[in-house]
């Protein structure tokens, strides 16, 4: 069966899948739809340094050609790889990241020798995650979608026809660090203000913890608090939903997609994050025009998804769309 490789690099743990396509129509236009043949975990090792980050990987992207090979009957055909931090997808460079401790890691040009000679394509790990959204999972369907994911910070990715915006120099969709509060909150980026300071699951985890006294307190905790009517949370939730908010109407009047799909930890709280989110964007907008706003759909599987998809379009001129899962 012809497969590819899909590997989703984080700061603690790695997911893999191998990605096949199951030979039914997409309904969507043309191609096929992937199917997740095989899934894998493993721990990242980022205690042992960089290197032995890069020899992680390498490994388990040549155990997966392995274990292809074995149960399939043939090798892998392409793999794709997201990792976090800066990634310059054109030169196949990890540039940096900051949890991984990479800087100029050549990681597309390590993984070819590696696999034999495979083609590979290398990606920013939000971008891909969005990728996967766009083509098949919560955006499907939409010819522009912004796909935001509220996590430890926040990023983004810019979806036209199917693809999704790197940028001119790779930085494209860094919604997190939009002013939105000047003079506010100072940023490691440099900046002070961004929105990641007061929207991310972390910055409503740090405000929550300070609110109630208690430093184990995170993002998920002050939900609930929401939920059962605690004020204080109220208070802390609607400051973060605010700046969000702000930031979005900023990016959908620049970028207005048809549809804004809202991911990470954050997003987990579901409506009662969408509903004083949907409510504070319609009424900062004016002349622009309120995309659909909608949760993202395939969870943690996204990045394995996003990075098949971009070793499919390597190799296939009417990449797969639409996805279906067939685990081992």
């Amino acid at each position: 069966m012809r497969h590819v490789i899909a590997l989703d690099v984080g700061g603690t743990g790695m997911k893999a899948a191998l990605v096949g396509a199951d030979g039914t129509p997409s309904g969507g236009g043309p191609g096929v739809r992937p199917a997740l043949l095989h899934r894998a975990r493993r721990a990242t090792g980022r205690e042992r340094g960089p290197d032995a980050v890069v020899a992680s990987v390498l490994d388990f992207a040549a155990e997966l050609r392995a274990y292809g090979e074995r149960r399939f009957g043939e090798p892998a055909s392409a793999a794709g790889v997201a990792v976090p931090g800066i990634v310059d997808s054109d030169r196949g460079l990890a540039v940096y990241a900051a949890n991984l401790g990479w800087r100029d890691v050549p990681l597309r040009a390590l993984l070819a020798e590696r696999l034999g000679g495979l083609p590979v394509a290398l990606g920013h790990d939000v971008r891909t995650g969005g990728l996967a959204e766009g083509r098949v999972g919560a955006g499907r369907g939409a010819d522009r979608f912004l796909f935001v994911a509220l996590g430890t910070g926040i990023a983004g990715a810019i979806g036209v026809d199917g693809r999704v915006e790197a940028g001119a120099h790779g930085f494209a969709g860094e919604i997190g660090h939009i002013v939105v509060r000047p003079r506010g909150a100072p940023c490691p980026c440099g900046q002070r203000g961004c929105l990641e300071r007061f929207a991310s699951a972390a910055a409503v985890g740090e405000a929550w913890a300070e609110a109630t006294g208690d430093p184990e307190a995170d993002a998920a905790d002050c939900a609930k608090a929401v939920e059962s009517g605690d004020p204080r949370a109220g208070a802390v939730w609607q400051h973060a939903v605010d700046a969000l908010a702000d930031g979005l109407v900023t990016a959908l009047t620049l970028l207005d997609p048809r549809t804004l799909v809202i991911g990470g930890g954050l997003a987990e709280a579901g409506e009662t994050l969408f509903t004083p989110l949907r409510a504070a964007v319609e009424r900062r907008v004016t002349f622009q025009k309120v995309p659909a706003i909608v949760p993202a759909a395939l969870g943690d599987t996204a990045g394995c998804l996003g990075a098949g998809l971009m070793a499919w379009d390597l190799i296939t001129t009417t990449p797969p769309k639409g996805p279906s899962e067939v685990t081992s």
